[in-house]
């Protein structure tokens, strides 16, 4: 049989397999019960699935992929206006902090969030005690977080507000040029976060990064 005339291979599609089955099942337990430690979601959903706790974990950018898919199956219409609020209150943020180039990144600009995700703000500052200034001067209540993976440098700011949870990371100009980003990884202005807004009202599911940085 081929698989005993090559194990390393078979071990290798059943590494594979079991991180997809963990990404789906992971995925499942975040849109569902709203886990927002995606660490904790893999091993409890490897647990779930009787793996070893030896078993590989996959990649945040497979979980990703999960969550497009199990939205695609099961969110319907319930995720669509979840999503369509989120991107509201996203713009009206981005519009009333503009002067900070700020780009649309994350679960809510790639369209895999859950009800319960952040959207994600970046801004970009010379000195982000100039943000906190101009919230704090236009009654705007915000706490200071602390840096996200893969934000290790930027300043993060959360606004909760009614509908939905804002989370703004600073950086400086140079730190914008040199972030490293996936090629997949949207980044949206303002203008095209709209253009995604009024492609949902108007039905035709439209999911452009039209303007993305």
């Amino acid at each position: 049989m081929s698989g005993s005339r090559n194990p390393g291979r078979a071990d290798g599609l059943r590494v594979q397999r079991d991180r997809l089955r963990i990404a789906q099942a992971a995925a499942r337990l975040i849109a569902e019960h709203g886990l927002t430690d995606w660490t904790l979601a893999k091993r409890k959903a490897a647990r779930q699935l009787l793996l070893p706790d030896t078993a590989p974990l996959p990649s945040n950018e497979q979980i990703e992929v999960a969550l497009a898919g199990h939205h695609a199956l099961f969110g319907g219409n319930a995720h669509a206006l979840a999503l369509l609020a989120q991107r509201t209150e996203a713009l009206a943020w981005m519009r009333r902090l503009a002067a900070w180039e700020p780009l649309l990144v994350g679960g809510v600009a790639a369209g895999w969030a859950t009800e319960h995700s952040e959207a994600r703000v970046e801004l970009v500052a010379d000195d982000p005690k100039a943000v906190e200034m101009a919230l704090a001067s236009a009654g705007v209540a915000y706490k200071a977080l602390p840096p996200r993976d893969g934000d290790d440098t930027a300043a993060q700011l959360r606004i909760d507000s009614p509908r939905v949870a804002v989370r703004l990371a600073i950086l400086t100009p140079q730190q914008r040029r040199n972030r490293p980003r996936r090629s997949e990884e949207p980044r949206l202005t303002a203008d095209a976060v709209a253009a995604l807004i009024a492609g949902a009202e108007r039905g035709d599911g439209a999911e452009r990064d039209d303007g993305s940085a």
